[in-house]
């Protein structure tokens, strides 16, 4: 029996989506959900874009993880998987004007204006320790 490249995609990316389900982040698949979950955000939220990318996998996903074991964090916490959940993840951007499209990424919404945006040059060049650095710092000054 020969698997379809979309089945074979799925399969492949799964453990890219749980290295953050299982740390609490809640996927958001489809544009309703992207719409309601960050149009509707009271207190902080954390959206980070995730990616197939190698960044993605050595220092974003990491970085987040990291950043996530500080005591100051987030409200709710998101994520959507561009080049898997394409319209959700066009539906998201939509709320990280000005800045262009970027995965892997992470925004940092408080009552739903973005207030913290690392972009994906942020993220090539840096390590994970640097990440979660930088979002620790943002978490202590926006989420207490």
């Amino acid at each position: 029996m020969s698997m379809s490249f979309e089945s074979y995609m799925k399969d492949m990316v799964q453990p890219m989506r749980d290295e953050l389900t299982r740390i609490g982040i809640q996927e958001l698949r489809t544009p309703e959900e992207a719409a309601e979950a960050l149009e509707n955000a009271k207190g902080t939220a954390l959206l980070v874009i995730n990616s197939v990318c190698g960044c993605a996998a050595g220092q974003c996903r990491p970085g987040v993880a990291r950043a996530l074991q500080n005591e100051v964090k987030p409200d709710q916490l998101y994520t959507v998987f561009a080049g898997q959940d394409k319209e959700a993840t066009a539906k998201a951007r939509e709320y990280l004007a000005p800045y262009p499209p970027s995965s892997p990424s992470i925004a940092l919404f408080k009552d739903g204006q973005l207030v913290h945006f690392i972009q994906r040059h942020q993220i090539e060049d840096r390590s994970a320790e640097m990440i979660a650095g930088d979002l620790i710092g943002a978490f202590d000054h926006y989420c207490k």
